[in-house]
């Protein structure tokens, strides 16, 4: 899953980064709005976490604008303005969420999740294929009833896979929600990733991801 993190308090932004970061999420940080509103309707996110007091263009804005754009990624407003008609005013302007500063970083995350749970953005608890169960909440992966370990970022990868069954994922995408944008997509590290979730699933080689020859990957149904 990828998050976009939009705010210009730079240690705070670093913070809510790493924790994120160590929940298995991709993230990525801009810090004014502008450029905001244009990573939201060029890019796949699937949270955005938008700070109201921003240069260049207020938070009320980019949220305004995003939605007059069509774009529907939930956003959760994060700001020190906590008065009622303030809360107002952000939900008003199109964000699902809104959180005021200072708060716990538990319940920053409690509420990301119960955005990424929402029915529109096909989210669940849990994901069984094949004989491969991963428990969302907890990132738990079975193989056969057989617990297996995984590395955050192989977890990541093999959630987007299985969300997916089916579907041809081409090595662009799984770059595009897996990973900040500071990657690249003509890198080989998603090959590498998908060797070592391969070993650690264990069957045939493609018994559970497939290789798309020129294109990506494929977890089979």
């Amino acid at each position: 899953m990828k998050i976009l993190v939009v705010e210009d308090t730079e240690t705070l932004a670093k913070y809510v980064q790493q924790m994120l970061e160590e929940e298995s999420y991709a993230v990525d940080v801009v810090s004014d709005g502008e450029t905001a509103e244009r990573r939201i309707m060029s890019d796949s996110y699937d949270v955005v976490i938008l700070d109201v007091m921003l240069p260049e263009q207020d938070g009320i804005t980019t949220c305004k604008q995003v939605r007059l754009n069509g774009n529907t990624t939930p956003i959760l407003m994060l700001t020190a303005k906590g008065e009622v008609g303030d809360r107002i005013e952000g939900l008003d302007s199109g964000a699902d969420d809104y959180v005021v500063k200072p708060f716990a970083m538990d319940e920053l995350l409690a509420r990301v999740r119960a955005l990424l749970r929402r029915p529109t953005t096909t989210m669940c608890d849990e994901i069984r294929v094949q004989d491969v169960r991963i428990t969302c909440n907890n990132r738990t992966v079975t193989v056969a009833n057989r617990p297996i370990a995984l590395t955050l970022k192989e977890y990541a990868i093999l959630e987007y896979l299985l969300r997916n069954a089916g579907q041809v994922i081409t090595r662009e995408q799984l770059i595009d929600h897996c990973w900040d944008f500071a990657y690249s997509a003509f890198s080989n590290i998603t090959d590498v990733y998908i060797k070592q979730l391969r070993k650690k699933l264990g069957g045939t080689h493609d018994q559970y991801i497939k290789t798309i020859r020129g294109v990506g990957y494929t977890f089979q149904e």
